[in-house]
């Protein structure tokens, strides 16, 4: 007979130390006003992992084998979002159309499609209405 031994947690990926000159993401931020409807969205459709952080701040973490270097915090604020991002994501997709229809599946909604010669992505918004994009390169 054997014991059962835990494997140990993956050790979080060490980011780069930040230095005088060069900056390094460590968040991307998105503000939103429900927690509780956004972030379900964005875990389902990203995978990664949810860390409630307090109630004003939620994360989703990657998982530890991908590479990712930074978190997706969501900020919760009082105001509602009334225009374009002036800042997005643009997320990479094996299959545009399948990965949108999933998207929107999960709650998102189709704002644009585009191309510029062999480059398209499509414009998709989160529940609450935050763009980002999904590209074929």
């Amino acid at each position: 007979m054997t014991d059962d031994v835990a494997e140990p947690a993956a050790a979080p990926i060490a980011a780069p130390t930040p230095r005088l000159g060069r900056l390094h993401p460590h968040n991307v931020v998105i503000d939103v006003a429900d927690h509780d409807i956004v972030v379900p969205f964005w875990e389902a459709a990203l995978g990664w992992r949810v860390h409630r952080i307090n109630d004003q701040f939620v994360a989703l973490r990657a998982p530890a084998d991908e590479a990712i270097g930074f978190d997706i915090l969501f900020q919760k604020v009082p105001e509602p979002k009334t225009a374009k991002n002036r800042a997005h994501i643009d997320f990479d997709a094996a299959d545009i159309e399948a990965e949108v229809e999933r998207l929107v599946g999960l709650g998102g909604s189709v704002r644009g499609q585009h191309s510029l010669g062999d480059f398209r992505w499509t414009i998709v918004a989160d529940p609450e209405g935050n763009e980002f994009c999904v590209t074929i390169r």
